[in-house]
């Protein structure tokens, strides 16, 4: 069996990025079901064709993982929505990862940039967006997705969720 689309995958992986480890598998494959957008698509193409036993080590451009850098996805926020009773947050500060919640309810993590008087300055881009992605592993095993993965569009059972 080779993996195409509807192929539940199991992949032992690590991934690196600018020679630095970001992360891996661990002891236990990662299961996802190809081709329903679970993961990244330059990650899907490279591994698409590939068989139970496959060695592989490719890299992924920024266009094809996690996206170029957008610059509108840095903004400039009211400082006044990081204080607490008057006084800036113990948790704002440069560096830090941050979970807001956007005008439709919907979480965004993004990163402290600077602090000003009156503005907190935050990137809202993936941490790995711009960034070439080196993967490297083996496809631990295959299997053809049930019907009802492929309804759900995720894998079911002992290797992925239930829903």
């Amino acid at each position: 069996m080779k993996i195409e689309n509807n192929t539940v995958v199991g992949v032992n992986y690590a991934l690196e990025v600018e020679g630095q480890p970001v992360d891996a598998s661990g002891d236990t494959p990662l299961t996802y079901l190809h081709g329903h957008g679970m993961m990244i698509p330059g990650f899907e193409k490279q591994l698409e064709g590939l068989v139970e036993g496959d060695k592989y080590d490719f890299t992924v451009p920024a266009a094809e993982g996690y996206g170029e850098l957008n610059p509108e996805a840095i903004v400039d926020l009211d400082k006044a929505i990081f204080l607490v009773d008057g006084n800036m947050s113990t948790e704002v500060f440069a560096g830090a990862q941050l979970q807001l919640t956007n005008q439709d309810g919907q979480p965004m993590v993004g990163v402290v940039q600077a602090i000003s008087d009156d503005k907190v300055t935050m990137d809202f881009n993936h941490q790995l967006a711009g960034k070439e992605l080196h993967f490297a592993g083996d496809i631990a095993n295959l299997r053809a997705a049930t019907e009802e993965e492929i309804t759900h569009g995720h894998v079911h059972g002992p290797e992925g969720h239930q829903h």
